[in-house]
């Protein structure tokens, strides 16, 4: 990254601020909002750039909160044994989890990167899985937010509910996030237990499958295989052995997955016995371990991402009709499809508002081209009421997507009221959202 450059992750957003600045605390964020306001310029924020969307992207200040990273206060332990913790909103998730682990605490649900800073990941709807927990979102208890007039606002349920809502879950459009207070559990174990099953006995067993603590399967295409995850709060199963855990972990599910990707890319008739080898390479197993080693697993080859929302029950049906356009077009697919679940929620533009929901994630790997399987899984996910993921490649547009939220109108009127100039808009949060009014 140079001065004036920044790129994501995946690669597929390059942007030329006018200048990238990491603010040393919270006025020095404040100052330079106002000062961009005064010049007309645009403020955007990159947390560590896994957004596939230009959500971060701007010609103008790109700020970066690395430094605001500090644990502010730790609140005395509700009757379950809760917590809340407040925390610099530029934390990256895998320290906070370090942090609260050295408290004998832990966040309730999570997904599987811990990469992402703790503001980039609430803002964009992160989610772990789990039927009856919710997103990132859902722990917010509150927050400390730079307006784009460059006053400082702390807001909550109690104080500001409407701006909490949009602040939560808004893409920064409500101002720029410093401080995050969360609701964080007494820290936990999970009994992890993984195997391949027939993926028609995971579709006819879903109900049952559901009622675990957390679980997600994972589909390779042209195979009737799903590797399945399931997680169980506490457990007195044996730790993974670490010599094991580095073979499947890092030279299977890493280094030889790169191998097959590059082999598909270069020879696609390969791709479904690669996709069966690929099902089958790891063998079941179980173990115990932190919520936070279980949760999160290293992903080291690159790939690019789609994930869609829809009501839980309609999942199967999706796959069902995904399955048959793969069988169909023989597209060169590699990767397998995430499929993971969670429970309805209150959050405005959460992607799980107001109902049960099941996320289907469809990834290619960087050297292909995902245009084509993207479109065909996009039209079959809108034919379900698909929301999509606010950090994930899609095609939408505020138009089609206002329909799909409920209390769209609510955010698009707190989003007018507090930026009316568009200080912290860009090309794709006018793109995505009814465009607060003032500069285009």
């Amino acid at each position: 990254m140079t001065a004036h450059t920044w790129r994501n992750w995946s690669g597929t957003v390059t942007a030329h601020p006018a200048r990238i600045v990491a603010p040393r605390d919270e006025g020095e964020v404040a100052d330079l909002v106002r000062s961009a306001g005064a010049h007309g310029q645009r403020v955007r924020v990159a947390g560590a750039g896994h957004s596939f969307t230009p959500a971060a992207a701007t010609e103008g200040t790109l700020l970066q909160l690395d430094l605001l990273d500090g644990l502010e206060h730790i609140g005395q332990p509700a009757p379950d044994g809760s917590r809340l913790v407040r925390v610099g909103a530029g934390i990256r998730l895998r320290d906070l989890t370090q942090q609260l682990a050295a408290r004998d605490l832990a966040m309730e649900n999570m997904g599987d990167i811990d990469a992402q800073s703790l503001a980039g990941a609430i803002s964009t709807g992160t989610h772990g899985t789990g039927a009856r927990l919710g997103g990132l979102a859902t722990q917010v208890h509150a927050l400390r937010l730079v307006t784009a007039e460059g006053q400082i606002r702390d807001i909550s349920p109690e104080r500001d509910a409407d701006l909490f809502e949009l602040a939560r879950l808004g893409l920064g459009t409500a101002g720029v996030l410093t401080a995050i207070t969360l609701r964080c559990v007494p820290a936990f174990t999970l009994t992890a237990t993984e195997a391949p099953l027939p993926l028609d006995h995971v579709l006819e067993s879903l109900g049952e499958l559901l009622a675990a603590d957390h679980f997600e399967f994972y589909w390779f295409p042209r195979t009737e295989v799903a590797l399945t995850k399931t997680n169980t709060r506490d457990g007195s199963c044996p730790a993974l052995p670490a010599a094991r855990r580095i073979l499947e972990d890092e030279v299977l599910s890493n280094g030889l997955f790169e191998v097959t990707n590059r082999l598909a890319t270069a020879v696609p008739a390969l791709t479904p016995q690669l996709n069966r080898f690929a099902a089958r390479a790891l063998s079941a197993r179980t173990y115990t371990a932190t919520s936070p080693e279980v949760f999160v697993s290293p992903r080291r080859v690159r790939f690019t991402e789609m994930e869609y929302a829809i009501a839980a029950d309609a999942v199967v049906p999706a796959l069902r009709e995904i399955q048959q356009w793969l069988h169909h077009s023989q597209e060169n697919v590699p990767f397998p499809i995430e499929v993971r679940f969670a429970a309805a929620d209150q959050v405005w533009l959460s992607t799980a508002y107001a109902r049960p929901t099941a996320y289907v994630a469809v990834h290619q790997y960087h050297r292909l081209s995902h245009a084509r399987y993207f479109r065909a899984v996009e039209a079959i996910m809108r034919d379900y009421d698909g929301r999509p993921h606010w950090g994930k490649l899609h095609r939408r547009r505020a138009d089609d997507l206002a329909s799909a939220y409920p209390r769209w109108a609510d955010a698009h009127r707190v989003r007018t009221a507090v930026d009316p100039g568009s200080v912290f808009a860009n090309s794709y949060t006018e793109r995505v959202f009814s465009p607060a009014t003032g500069r285009g």
